[in-house]
């Protein structure tokens, strides 16, 4: 058995009912090819980078799970053929990872206030400025050590 994820990108008109189903039909291919279902994090509903189908949002929902490569297979030809389902990828589990979602803009919401930075506990260290010295003369060239008789 192979540890991996799939990660599915649902249309975002698609009930929370019809999504649910989109998942649990991913539970069932894993249970029923003899594998075993470790997580489903919903990660909610994202604005994605460009449109999918004239969309331009989408409900992205995590799946992680051990299978035989031929359920693997099942599910993405099951996922590819149902209109529900955006985009989906699947992708073998490195042992010891864990995938999060990343952090979530809210959609239509005002930013979160800025944090002020930490108060400072001492003043700042009085520097002396620095030294002013001389600029260094500079030294003629060699070819004008000759001086020029001025005319009167």
């Amino acid at each position: 058995m192979t540890d991996y994820e799939v990660l599915i990108m649902l249309d975002p008109e698609l009930a929370e009912k019809n999504q649910q189903e989109i998942v649990d039909r991913v539970h069932t291919l894993v249970t029923e090819g003899g594998g075993s279902w470790d997580a489903h994090v919903p990660w909610g509903k994202r604005r994605l980078a460009y449109e999918i189908n004239h969309r331009s949002e989408g409900y992205y929902h995590l799946a992680t799970f051990s299978a035989k490569p031929e359920t693997l297979n099942e599910i993405s030809r099951v996922l590819k053929i149902d209109d529900g389902v955006l985009r989906h990828l699947a992708v073998r589990r490195v042992k010891g990872s864990s995938t999060t979602a990343p952090a979530s803009i809210s959609l239509g919401s005002e930013r979160p206030a800025e944090t002020e930075p930490p108060a400072e506990t001492e003043p700042p260290a009085e520097t002396d400025p620095p030294a002013e010295t001389e600029p260094p003369e500079e030294a003629a060239p060699a070819g004008d050590s000759e001086s020029v008789p001025e005319d009167d």
